[in-house]
């Protein structure tokens, strides 16, 4: 039997020896294993680790501030208290809870539908906001009765401000939620509450505006709640914005259209800034940063003075007898003018059998240019129309910046339109009238103009023949921009020199249309301009046979528009002025006070001779300024 016991002895042995080979390579592949995950590649799964541990959220920069050409805030920040509700930390009664929020703040109410559609589409523990913007009462309210307020979590963030609301709300413009079609990659407009330039300068520079966005790391657990924030990096702020304005002449010519519909635009003549840029009435910008009601909103639209239009740059108006130093150069440029000629008006001409009217009944009696100009004689410049052809008339408009937008830095900057014979028949497929060139020399008919044109035009007139372009930014960041280099106008200097001499008896020769409104306290101090009136409605035979009514008899949206150009000082110049009252009838009685009054400020600030802030390097550092 010992055989058998050996050979059993034999066969364990072998299978011993099988089974531990056979441990020994498992133990050694789940080492190798073991080796290769926790030391081959530990990095990598501490990293992906560390993603499932922690979440990186954006912190919103501060956005950029605007300032005027001396360092006046334009557009800040201010803080914002905000109210959150955490509907886990509520409890069941979340819903009372938000109750009595809103008797709190009862425009919380308003987004009560929108509240509960957040709530019920987030998880419990996740915050959401359920107001902005709440005063400091309200606030203070709620951070009051908090023990009564389960999961109402008060806090304070940063939101736009706008010191000078109603004056610079066309300029400025405004921020506002993000909407759909504004994303555009950038993850910073994905943040709740993040808010983007929608008109005006704020949207015109809104990516350097936006800053860099930071970031928090924050620990969560499985279910993605909250437990510690890690670190935290603030974002880089939005970059300062320096702007052209002067703005105490904005404010000066806010208050002095104040319960017009009026807009004024006022230039430096050799460099193009813009100094002052205001369209009559404005709105609150503020509310669109907070959120308008609906009777908010509709008291807007419906508005009979338009406040939401930005009437300086895209209003486009007949710019009346404002045009005829257009026409005037035209007409000498083609040689069909002599200065010294004198032209009878008896208050009325005829093409045809057709009569064009001069705005005085009775006429003028005999008008050289000089005269012309000084007492806007229609017939006068009808004549000078008719020799000089619509062509010729609209290629000087066009020298003198009619006609364009110039690229302006504003969206929405109108072009206006200078028709010329082959326009009017692509248009409306119909020659041009011999009629049609008259009207157009007083500045009627399909001509379209805007205040910031009209500006422009003075501008080139007085400044010695320099195509200046208008321009509204000075620097963004630490980058002065510097405007292109003026082309020469390609006028006759002795040609735009009778036209400035021209305006110059309109505003400080007796007779003249603006005498009446003269700057006579500033010594040498003196302005030139130009009175105009257009007409809104056509006046019919009957009508003059009867006597037309005066502009203050007949209902506001059928008044004449008053308009005036003019540039000071009259010796060496250095401003110029474009504006319109809508509706305002006489441009000698409406327009011209209002533009001699706001010129007479910029002539005693000069801000031209006064140094402007430099680029600002580092945005948010606190900037002196250089306000007179």
């Amino acid at each position: 039997m010992a055989w058998r016991d050996n050979t059993r002895y034999a066969i364990f042995t072998r299978r011993a020896a099988v089974l531990s080979g056979v441990t020994s390579l498992m133990f050694g592949g789940l080492l190798l294993r073991m080796f290769h995950l926790q030391v081959s590649r530990s990095q990598e799964f501490a990293k992906l680790s560390d993603e499932n541990r922690i979440n990186v959220r954006l912190l919103a920069p501060p956005r950029g501030r605007i300032l005027d050409r001396f360092g006046v805030p334009l557009a800040t920040n201010r803080q914002n208290f905000r109210l959150h509700i955490v509907p886990e930390q509520a409890g069941a009664n979340w819903e009372a809870v938000l109750d009595h929020v809103i008797e709190l703040v009862p425009r919380v109410g308003e987004d009560k539908a929108r509240i509960l559609k957040e709530i019920k589409r987030n998880r419990r523990f996740i915050p959401v906001t359920i107001a902005e913007n709440v005063t400091w009462d309200e606030f203070a309210a709620v951070n009051i009765r908090a023990p009564e307020l389960p999961g109402v979590i008060p806090d304070v963030g940063d939101t736009r401000d706008y010191p000078y609301d109603q004056e610079l709300s066309h300029v400025l413009g405004y921020v506002a939620k993000v909407a759909e079609g504004d994303l555009d990659g950038d993850p910073l407009l994905r943040l709740p509450g993040f808010r983007i330039g929608k008109s005006g300068v704020e949207r015109t520079v809104d990516l350097p505006l936006r800053g860099k966005a930071g970031k928090s790391n924050v620990e969560v657990n499985a279910y993605g709640r909250e437990i510690m924030e890690l670190s935290r990096h603030e974002g880089t702020p939005g970059d300062d914005v320096l702007l052209t304005l002067d703005m105490d002449v904005q404010t000066f010519a806010s208050r002095r259209v104040e319960g017009q519909s009026a807009a004024v635009v006022v230039l430096d003549i050799m460099t193009g800034d813009v100094l002052a840029l205001v369209s009559a009435p404005g709105f609150d910008p503020n509310s669109f940063n907070i959120g308008l009601s609906g009777p908010e909103w509709r008291g807007l639209v419906e508005n009979p003075y338009k406040p939401l239009l930005n009437k300086a740059i895209a209003g486009l108006y007949p710019p009346g007898s404002t045009f005829k130093p257009v026409t005037a150069i035209a007409g000498l440029e083609a040689g069909v003018l002599d200065p010294h000629e004198h032209i009878h008006c008896s208050g009325q001409t005829f093409l045809g059998n057709h009569a064009f009217h001069c705005w005085k009944k009775g006429g003028h009696g005999s008008m050289d240019l000089h005269l012309g100009m000084k007492n806007s004689c229609d017939i006068y410049f009808y004549e000078m129309a008719r020799r000089t052809g619509i062509d010729r008339i609209a290629d000087v408009a066009r020298r003198l910046g009619l006609g364009s937008d110039y690229g302006f830095e504003l969206a929405n900057t109108k072009a206006g339109n200078v028709p010329t014979a082959g326009w009017k028949l692509a248009m409306t497929g119909q020659p041009w009238q011999g009629g049609e060139t008259l009207i157009t020399g007083i500045g009627q008919g399909y001509l379209l103009t805007s205040p910031l044109q009209l500006a422009v035009m003075a501008a080139r007139l007085a400044n010695g023949g320099k195509a200046i372009k208008p321009h509204l930014l000075r620097s963004v960041g630490p980058r002065l921009i510097t405007p292109p280099e003026d082309k020469p106008l390609e006028i006759d200097p002795k040609h735009l020199e009778l036209v400035r001499d021209g305006m110059n008896a309109v505003s400080n020769e007796p007779g003249g249309t603006a005498y009446m409104s003269r700057i006579s306290d500033l010594g040498n101090l003196t302005l030139a301009g130009k009175t105009g009136s257009a007409q809104v409605r056509r006046i019919s035979k009957a009508e003059r046979d009867v006597g037309v009514k005066k502009n203050e008899d007949l209902p506001w949206e059928q008044r004449d528009h008053a308009l005036f150009i003019a540039f000071a000082p009259v010796i060496a110049p250095r401003y110029s002025i474009g504006m319109i009252v809508e509706h305002g009838g006489s441009g000698s009685k409406a327009a011209a006070p209002i533009a001699r009054d706001i010129m007479r400020e910029v002539l005693i600030r000069d801000p031209a001779s006064r140094t402007p802030l430099a680029p600002i390097a580092e945005s948010g550092s606190p900037q002196k300024s250089a306000r007179g």
